[in-house]
This record gives structure tokens, C-alpha cells and sequence, in this order.
């Protein structure tokens, strides 16, 4: 029950529940606007009351009746989307993307690097190596800077020291 109960109230639940009563209420005010003012508008220019009694073909069945190819609710409904597409794009989509894009602009202007950045590992076990090369006395240059672990000793003398690195 705990987890069911973490589940509907977490945010993302709460707010899909809200876009979708929403988005019910804004499907019944374009449709209302298709409906009650484009549709006639439509329908006045193919002389029709409605655009879904415009452009009705009908076209004989193998029966002998006759079957109607309503090609003006189509059209219809291609206008209700696209006017649906249009209100949710200027509406919503471009508002928020602009809002997105000032926010992170302005994020990204602020956004200062910190002045106390503490060193990687690498870096502080190159700084470890190149101390202990400096008092085994030997020439970084001359030794190199690889991420190998040799003898630093040269050929033919002997290592005094406790490592391979010749440290006391």
C-alpha cells in the first residue's frame, strides 16, 4: 500500500491527471469553435449548413442502395487538427521554449567556475611522482612523465632506497 500510495502522489502522477483534464476542456472549446463558427463558414462557401453535409459523394453499392462518401467532415476534421496544432503551439510549445531557453541563458551567465577546484588523482599522484624524483635527485626531464612504474635508477648503479622509486 506504501508504494501505491508514493506512486499517486508523486508529482509526475499529479501532474499528467492535470494536463489531462486540461487538455479535455481545451478538446471541448476548439471543437465548439470548429463546430459552431468555422464548419458553417465552410459550409456557406459549398452551400451547406455544415461542412459534414458538404462535398457528399454518393456512390452505388453492390446491393443496389447507395453508400455516401462524406469528403467535407474530412476536411472538417483536418481543420479541427490543425486548428488544435496551431492553439497548442503559439499557446503552449513557444511560450515554454521561451521561457526554457531565457532561464538556462540566464543560468549560463551566472554560472561562475569555482575558485577551490581540488585536484584529480592523476594530478595529485603526478605531483607525488615528480617529489620523489626530486629528492632521489633525478632529472624529470630526463626520466619522463609516463604512467609507468619503472626503476628511475640508472643502468649499473645501486638502489639504496626502500622502492623503485628510490625513496628514504
Amino acid at each position: 500500500m506504501k508504494g501505491f500510495k508514493e506512486f499517486v502522489l508523486r508529482g509526475n502522477v499529479i501532474d499528467l491527471a492535470v494536463a489531462v483534464v486540461i487538455g479535455a476542456a481545451f478538446t471541448a472549446i476548439v471543437t465548439s469553435l470548429v463546430t459552431n463558427i468555422f464548419n458553417p463558414l465552410i459550409g456557406a462557401a459549398f452551400n451547406a449548413s455544415m461542412l459534414d453535409e458538404a462535398l457528399v459523394v454518393s456512390i452505388p453499392t453492390v446491393s443496389g442502395a447507395e453508400a455516401e462518401l462524406k469528403f467535407g467532415a474530412v476536411i472538417g476534421a483536418l481543420i479541427n487538427f490543425l486548428i488544435i496544432a496551431a492553439v497548442v503551439y503559439f499557446c503552449l510549445v513557444l511560450p515554454v521554449n521561451s521561457l526554457l531557453k531565457r532561464t538556462f541563458a540566464k543560468q549560463s551567465d551566472e554560472s561562475v567556475p569555482p575558485a577551490d577546484v581540488p585536484p584529480t588523482d592523476v594530478e595529485l599522484l603526478s605531483e607525488i611522482r615528480d617529489l620523489l624524483r626530486a629528492q632521489s635527485g633525478i632529472d624529470t626531464a630526463s626520466a619522463g612523465h609516463g604512467s609507468h612504474a619503472a626503476d628511475p635508477t640508472p643502468s649499473g648503479s645501486v638502489n639504496l632506497g626502500n622502492g623503485p622509486l628510490g625513496s628514504r
